[in-house]
Formats: structure tokens, sequence, C-alpha cells
């Protein structure tokens, strides 16, 4: 009996800013690996996940929402979408329901020369109707006609396990890329960091939370708790005091739901300490950038 050959390759996933691309990543992986909130640009970093099988693995790229960069960080958010296309034995190019248009026409175009197999998928259908859909499909169609257009809806899960098949289908015969016990190719640290930011991101309004980084200065792990310190560092003295709070209350919040969050993903009791510190203008500074882990 002949043995099926492994198969494992990239799968990139592009589009613009809150389409729902890392939440297509968590519905694919069966769990949330990728921060997920309603505001755009809550992703700024590539994220490898892996889906492992006995004979395959996927390797999904999650990468920023494409936006015309304003600022150094925005930079570095933009090289990743550029570096996820490089390396994709499959592409996923995705968009909402509501879209009526591409934002960044030369990506664009550079995505629909490509040689490798691009699927065009419209998310959020559970918002539409049958005759929204039908248009949808119709206009992705003609827009990108070498590509399979797929309507899904990631939040609910609609098409998902259609969609893996089909990816598993596409990729290339290859020994895995990463250990097969493996989630991502980023520290655990990193998912700290994501989650205390995810929090940031749903607390606070306005500028706030795109002028927060986080870091993990400890992380010691125990059989039954994980210690965490972490410092939320922001650009002005203004951005601390409102991440604080009226005695502390809001840091507090953002600690309690981050640490929710922190213990379903380790599967552990997480004690967490939380400071803010101020680095003024790190988002247009390249040194600060490197030494939060972006590369422009």
């Amino acid at each position: 009996m002949t043995k099926n050959p492994h198969k494992s390759g990239y799968v990139s996933i592009v589009g613009n800013p809150n389409v729902g691309k890392s939440t297509l990543v968590n519905a694919l992986m069966g769990r949330n690996l990728s921060i997920t909130t309603p505001k755009a640009q809550t992703t700024r970093h590539r994220i490898l996940g892996l889906v492992n099988g006995a004979n395959y693995q996927l390797v999904l790229s999650d990468s920023p929402g494409i936006i015309q960069p304003a600022y150094e960080l925005q930079n570095s958010m933009m090289d990743a979408v550029k570096e996820s296309l490089v390396d994709a034995d499959v592409l996923i190019y995705m968009i909402s329901i509501e879209a009526s248009k591409v934002k960044d026409e030369k990506l664009v175009e550079r995505i629909k020369k490509s040689k490798i197999p691009l699927l065009v998928l419209i998310n959020k259908i559970d918002l539409s109707s049958q005759n929204e859909l039908e248009s949808a499909v119709e206009q992705w169609s003609e827009e990108f006609p070498n590509a399979k257009v797929i309507p899904i809806a990631a939040l609910t899960k609609f098409f998902i396990p259609e969609l893996l098949e089909m990816l598993i289908a596409l990729l290339p015969e290859s020994p895995p890329y990463f250990p097969k016990d493996q989630l991502s190719d980023k520290p655990e640290r990193f998912f700290v960091n994501e989650a205390i930011r995810k929090s940031i991101l749903q607390y606070y309004d306005k500028e706030v939370p795109y002028a927060v980084e986080v870091i993990s200065e400890s992380f010691k792990e125990e059989e039954k708790i994980i210690k965490i310190r972490a410092v939320i560092i922001v650009e002005r003295d203004t951005q601390k005091g409102i991440i604080i709070g009226h005695k502390g209350e809001k840091l507090k919040k953002v600690g309690i739901n981050a640490r929710k969050d922190l213990t379903s993903f380790f599967g552990k009791k997480i004690h967490l300490e939380l400071y803010v510190k101020v680095v003024k203008n790190w988002r247009t500074n390249p040194q600060q950038l490197k030494r939060f882990g972006y590369q422009h």
C-alpha cells in the first residue's frame, strides 16, 4: 500500500484592515491564536499559525491589513504584508461583503500576476442578502479572473471545514517546516503582549491604543501558575494617565481581561503585574521599533 506523501506549505492571507483575516486564522486552527477586535490595525506583526495533520502542515500567515503608511511603524507593518507574498505557496486575498473596491491597487496588481493558486474569500456573508452575495461574487470574479472566489463567514465558521480541505489539497509535497507539536513561529511572550494589547484596544478609544506597545519583562512558568511582569509603553505622559485611570482602575480592568485570555491560552493560572512607561515617539523611531520586534 502506497503511503500518502507529506504536504506542507505557506498560505498567506492578505486584505484590507478589519476584513476578518485573524478571525479566519483562528477558525482554521480551531483556537484563538491571533488577537481580534473591531478596531482596524489590530494586527501589527506577521504571525504564523500551524495546522498539523498526520500527512500535512498548513502554515497560515496572518499579516496586518493593507494601508497607506503614515509613519515608521506602519511602514514595518506593510513590509510584513509584502514578505508574506514572497514565500506563499497559496495566496488568499480576503475582502468583506460590503467592500466595493480594492484599496491598494499596486499590491492587488501584484497579486493578480502571481503564478501561485489564488483564492478570493468574501467574508461576513452572514450580514448580507442573497442578491448582495450574488452581486459580490460576480464583481470579484471579474476583478480576479484567475482566482477561485469563495463566500465564507469566518466568525460563524461557515464553509471553514471545506476551505481547510481545499487548502490542504493545494499544498505542495514537502516535509513539515516546523515541529508538529508547535502552534506558531512566535514565542510565548509574544502572545502575552498581544493579549494585553487586545485588552487595551477594547477599553480605550481614539489614538491611545495605537500609541501602545507591550513588553514582557519576565515570564516564569511553574507547575500550576505562570508569573508575568509586563510593561505597557506609551508615547506621552497624558496617555500614561489615561491608561492607568483614576486610582489605577482602568489598568486593573486591562489586567483582569488579559488574565482571562491568557488563562485560556496557556491552560494555567496567571499572575500578571502591569506597569506603564513613557517612551517618546517610539512609533517613528527606527531603533525603538527594532527593539520591539519590528523590521523595516
